[in-house]
């Protein structure tokens, strides 16, 4: 049995999940997972390895153990011990933000003092910040999550599949809009006006999936408060719980995900469905959902369908048809596909 090390000392609980849920039970590989305390005490797990870890242990840790395969789940800080990693093992890491990987010293430099700028420099001073680059070129293999950032340097990996579970019967036409609400990323503003002039009948939710603060959250209040009785919006104020946002992703009868297509990652310009993937991808997946994306987002996958004029048409129409997630992205067949690809990066 191969033996893999998943790192996820830093942001991104959300795929250290998805890892463990799709590779348990797996009977050719064993997977050993380092989690800081902030990742650990978002993840669920049950019969896995899970060790406590930071940038200042798991060096040591790794030393004990003798792994084929380390995965990294996010290089965005704590570069030099990752470099250090990368110089003394065969390792993978997932790429998020792929304009980020090619910059340069200079323009790192030049970010340093564009955004929050004593972080940044411990960034710098500290952790490594321009052996950034230096740390994905020494990587064996890089990932991409979203098979339509493939180029030759990256593989897809696949981590995402559908859960397994019976749909409710709604009364009323529920469309959710995953994420947390705010313009940085997603064009709510264009979502409110588009639901206040809505002209329609048709019984109808509308859920905003995500925190809602600042202006978006009076917003929504205001929003509210001028709907007519067939229509109703459900939002939050404080962090969405893990058993909301299953309960709400369960039920929604289509995803409505206003994706900004131009967005930033340490002040370089990134974008999506180009050099990013969203969030978005993994919840149309894993929920077995049919998903509507701006026009401009380019995807080529059958359940990401671009909007029309009349989105709202569009969204009821969607409600009614089927996809067939379980055959493409059923989990046998994604474990099958991981476990495949993991042999291929571990030499015999």
């Amino acid at each position: 049995m191969k033996k893999i090390a998943y790192i996820e000392i830093d942001t991104h609980a959300e795929i250290a999940q998805a890892f463990i849920d799709v590779m348990g039970g797996s009977h050719n590989f064993q997977v050993d997972y380092y989690f800081s305390k902030k990742i650990k005490d978002q993840i669920r797990h049950n019969d896995e390895s899970v060790f406590l870890s930071d940038s200042s242990m798991i060096l040591d840790q790794l030393k004990t153990k003798h792994y084929d395969l380390i995965i990294i789940g996010t290089v965005h800080r704590f570069f030099n011990t990752f470099f250090a990693i990368t110089k003394r093992y065969n390792t993978a890491i997932i790429a998020h933000n792929l304009n980020f990987i090619k910059a340069s010293k200079s323009d790192l430099m030049k970010s340093i003092f564009k955004g929050d700028m004593m972080y940044r420099l411990k960034l710098w001073w500290k952790e490594g910040l321009f052996y950034s680059s230096q740390v994905y070129q020494g990587a064996t293999s890089l990932f991409v999550l979203d098979e339509m950032l493939l180029s030759g340097k990256y593989q897809f990996l696949p981590l995402f599949y559908t859960r397994d579970f019976k749909k409710s019967e709604n009364d009323k036409l529920v469309v959710v809009i995953p994420g947390g609400v705010s313009q940085k990323r997603r064009d709510y503003q264009y979502i409110f006006k588009t639901i206040e002039q809505l002209n329609s009948d048709q019984n109808c939710d509308f859920v905003f999936l995500g925190k809602a603060k600042d202006s978006e959250l009076k917003a929504l209040e205001n929003l509210s408060a001028k709907l007519p009785s067939n229509r109703s919006i459900t939002y939050f104020s404080e962090r969405v719980s893990n058993k909301d946002f299953e309960k709400w992703m369960q039920k929604a009868d289509v995803l409505w995900c206003p994706i900004q297509q131009e967005t930033e990652f340490f002040s370089i310009k990134e974008t999506y469905g180009i050099t990013k993937m969203t969030g978005n991808l993994g919840d149309a997946i894993g929920y077995g959902k049919l998903a509507v994306f701006p026009g401009n987002y380019q995807s080529e996958l059958d359940f990401i369908v671009a909007e029309k004029e009349n989105v709202f048409e569009q969204l009821t129409e969607l409600s009614i048809q089927g996809y067939d997630f379980q055959k493409y992205y059923g989990r046998d067949e994604v474990q099958k596909k991981l476990e495949k690809l993991l042999s291929s990066l571990i030499s015999t």
